[in-house]
């Protein structure tokens, strides 16, 4: 779930800064500059000093050029380098998301600390129950556990009587339902790439920033800036990211440069019809259930971690993958970008040839502020009358299942999974396993709210659902 915090501030200064500094033709003589500016506002917030806080934003800016820190040939390298290089790339990126080590501070290990409020008491119920031996008593009579001997099992905070065991977890990991984040031998937190789903929720979740997102954002730029014909295919819940009118958004990015804007919601009214039909053949066949195939991220932990119920996942192509297919249909070769708040679409758009670029929510608001291209201030324009509210309804949790629904009717039960957690995955795992699941539709959505919340949103989730239907309900009562 999208907030914001300092770290998200100073990633959304960083890019658009960038953005402006590429608009006028500025970007080689000025980038190595981002750094001290950025590091000279925050004074006094930084870290150990300022020039660790210069580091860690020059790491910032490389990932959003495209690198990581194993790119990094010679630690002279400036970032006009990078620029230039990333101007020049041919290749795709290689990575989704890398850590900075030079912003991780290695989080301790044992997720159970003793605090202040310890009474030494008598009767040490955290001492005597620890299955390791743990804790101890310090200099002071108060308990000390030992990091290397904690097994993390809780039974000391559990029997405090005082509460004075709390459990402090390293954010990145206690936040990823899959175990993708673990520590290398330096303490550095490391990401399996076999196990990461891309849900992002990692990137909000260290309160460092030191997991970075690579991004696409020059290349979208360079064609822009050429004044190339460029279709732009938005996600319904971009209707929630701005205080302004639906119409207003859309004119925006035709300021940018974009020559096209198609609704992915175009798209769902397909995707409801073809689930909703693959849903009906399942379960004649025999099989007890379906998933739903929209959210990526569920996908990819289907493949890597759930492979028993892939049977059982809609193979029902997403409403970005047919509203691509239909753009490319219309012009073979006109460059498509998708413009979402999620960290997986990048994945599902690499591998769909109809996709050529992914640009999520946040860069977009970072592009306008670079450009100086206000939203509210933009023509509000006329909106798809074609595309309906349960189409546009895709992007909150329980948007996909009540479409199907519609379609096949009530007498067809359906469950939510709203958002993905090592709970949520365990349930999964029982579902493929024991065929008993509480609803014969399953949505799965790995973002708590649908897509409306997701990891790379720019508005606060809460305010971006009621602006969402402020925006879309304003868009139906046009149509009648």
């Amino acid at each position: 779930m999208a907030f914001v915090n300092n770290v998200m501030i100073i990633r959304r200064d960083v890019i658009s800064r960038m953005a402006e500094l590429y608009k006028e033709d500025r970007l080689y003589e000025n980038i190595d500059r981002i750094p001290i500016e950025i590091s000279n506002r925050l004074n006094g917030n930084e870290r150990c000093c300022v020039h660790k806080m210069r580091a860690v934003v020059k790491y910032k800016t490389m990932a959003i050029l495209g690198f990581g820190l194993n790119d990094e040939k010679d630690e002279l390298d400036n970032l006009a380098f990078y620029a230039k290089e990333a101007l020049n790339r041919k290749e795709e990126l290689p990575h989704f998301l890398i850590v900075a080590d030079e912003a991780c501070t290695t989080c301790v290990k044992a997720n159970y600390v003793v605090t202040n409020l310890c009474k030494g008491c008598i009767a040490q119920p955290c001492m005597n129950n620890c299955p390791k031996k743990a804790i101890t008593r310090s200099a002071d009579g108060k308990a000390f556990i030992d990091p290397k001997a904690c097994v993390n099992c809780g039974i000391c905070k559990d029997l405090c009587p005082y509460h004075s065991i709390i459990y402090m977890p390293v954010p990145c990991e206690e936040s990823c339902p899959v175990g993708a984040i673990t520590k290398d031998e330096n303490g550095f937190e490391i990401i399996d790439e076999d196990k990461c789903i891309l849900c992002g929720k990692c990137v909000n979740a260290c309160p460092f920033g030191s997991i970075l997102e690579t991004t696409e954002l020059f290349e979208i730029m360079n064609l822009l800036k050429q004044k190339m014909p460029v279709t732009a295919i938005i996600a319904p819940s971009i209707f929630g990211q701005y205080r302004a009118e639906a119409g207003n958004v859309i004119d925006a990015l035709y300021r940018l440069g974009f020559t096209n804007v198609v609704e992915a919601a175009e798209g769902a009214m397909t995707t409801t019809q073809l689930e909703s039909e693959e849903l009906i053949r399942k379960l004649e066949s025999g099989k007890e259930f379906m998933t739903t195939s929209c959210c990526p991220s569920w996908v990819l932990a289907a493949q890597k971690h759930i492979p028993e119920i892939l049977p059982y996942v809609s193979h029902t192509p997403s409403p970005m993958a047919i509203s691509a297919r239909k753009c490319k249909e219309q012009s073979p070769t006109q460059p498509v970008v998708f413009i979402g708040p999620c960290l997986a679409k990048r994945k599902e758009g690499r591998d769909n040839p109809d996709i050529d670029w992914v640009m999520t929510f946040e860069e977009l608001a970072c592009l306008l502020t670079g450009w100086n291209i206000s939203v509210v201030e933009c023509d509000n324009i006329e909106v798809n009358k074609k595309v309906d509210q349960q189409s546009r309804n895709y992007c909150l949790s329980g948007g996909v299942a009540a479409a199907v629904q519609s379609k096949v009717g009530d007498d067809i039960t359906a469950q939510v999974i709203n958002g993905l957690d090592k709970k949520q995955m365990r349930l999964l795992s029982s579902y493929a396993k024991s065929k008993k699941p509480e609803g014969q539709l399953i949505e799965v959505m790995s973002c708590e709210g649908g897509c409306i919340s997701g990891p790379c949103s720019h508005e606060f989730p809460k305010d971006a659902k009621r602006f969402f239907y402020q925006n879309t309900e304003k868009i139906c009562s046009c149509e009648s």
